[in-house]
């Protein structure tokens, strides 16, 4: 098979879909690499270096959309690639469909093969695509938190930590999931105190037993959430449905009881956000006002540290990678029920229940695909 990357275009997006490791296997396995030119370079991979592992560097993304079979990416489709994307062709990316409508009708249009990394699922219900990147996430959302929490930045002027003498940062965490785990995990290392909210008992009695004494545990409702909010310096939204858009757990009305120059990170914001009033934003522009909080609804966090985020996300999705080109589709799906489980439109035709739900599109069965 041809195995094509592009070089991403979104807004400060630094990762890449393959690093050279990826290549040299997939060249091992008998297919061809396709890498556009540069397309390693804001994670600090030269194109010599893509070639030494047996890529073939081709100038344009034109090119590599109309020689490749399947076009592994990082981030979605934008509205510059829609002239490029070939009926019938795998793309292999996050599409995070449930929250962009405009995407899901064109790709319904033109005629791919989605094969969306969050919606891959294991046995278990785990999202191995999406926890690697969850991580991160969930790291940089105290980060950003912790910037924005400063006066220049339109915060509070709250130091995270407190000093001596002063009491330190309160934090509040929507959903004890992976990217809310390694939030308080984060935001307890800095010394605040934080409130982890979740649904599921089970986990929250886990994280309980494993966090630090100034992360406290409470279930949530909307009840506790307008409690926990006139308190909250930084809030975060780390809620997550597979492939549906995530529950808005908190209101317009809500945000009101927030303090002038509290700061919300919304993690969820890839899949709607579970804070009415977010809406996705870019490094360039990350933030905005709405009743003097400060919103950040950056989609894409982890193409910030594509040092650290494209090898913890190329690791876990070069096996898949692999799987695909060396079974091709649909031979590849029928083979592997986690690989299968990431289908979400086929050659026009919706297979991902939630999608055609939630946007009133026809559902086809994938046994139908394939």
């Amino acid at each position: 098979m041809i195995v094509g990357t592009p070089r991403e275009i979104k807004d400060n997006e630094y990762r890449v879909a393959l690093v050279p490791a990826g290549v040299e296997q997939l060249r091992k396995a008998g297919h061809t690499v396709l890498v556009e030119q540069s397309a390693g370079v804001g994670t600090g991979i030269p194109d010599g270096e893509y070639r030494h592992a047996g890529a073939e560097i081709v100038n344009t993304a034109e090119e590599v959309y109309s020689r490749s079979e399947m076009i592994v990416k990082v981030k979605e489709p934008l509205q510059p690639e829609y002239p490029l994307i070939k009926r019938g062709r795998m793309i292999f990316t996050y599409f995070h469909f449930a929250a962009n409508e405009e995407l899901t009708r064109k790709m319904i249009e033109l005629g791919p093969i989605c094969v969306a990394y969050e919606t891959i699922q294991l046995p278990d219900g785990s999202l191995p695509l999406l926890t690697p990147m969850s991580e991160v996430a969930g790291r940089m959302a105290i980060q950003e938190g912790a910037k924005y929490l400063e006066r220049p930045m339109e915060g509070r002027g709250i130091l995270l930590a407190g000093v001596p003498g002063v009491p330190p940062a309160n934090v509040v965490i929507l959903g004890a999931g992976i990217v809310g785990a390694n939030a308080a995990k984060i935001a307890a290392g800095m010394g605040a105190n934080v409130t982890l909210m979740d649904i599921n008992l089970d986990r929250l009695r886990y994280l309980d037993d494993v966090m630090p004494k100034n992360v406290t545990t409470l279930f949530s409702n909307s009840y506790t959430i307008r409690q926990k909010l006139p308190d909250a310096d930084l809030l975060i939204g780390a809620v997550l449905l597979r492939g549906a858009r995530a529950p808005v757990l908190v209101t317009e009305e809500m945000l009101k009881l927030m303090k002038p120059g509290a700061v919300i990170v919304d993690v969820a914001v890839d899949q709607g956000g579970c804070i009415e009033t977010i809406h996705p934003t870019t490094h360039s522009n990350p933030t905005y006002m709405v009743h003097g909080v400060v919103h950040y609804g950056v989609a894409n966090m982890p193409g910030a540290v594509a040092g650290t985020s494209t090898y913890a996300l190329t690791n876990e999705t070069l096996p898949y990678v692999l799987q695909l080109a060396d079974g091709g589709f649909p031979e590849a799906m029928r083979k592997h029920p986690a690989l299968m489980a990431g289908l979400n439109i086929v050659e026009g035709k919706v297979v991902l229940q939630q999608i055609a739900d939630l946007f009133n599109l026809p559902y086809t069965p994938v046994d139908d695909v394939l």
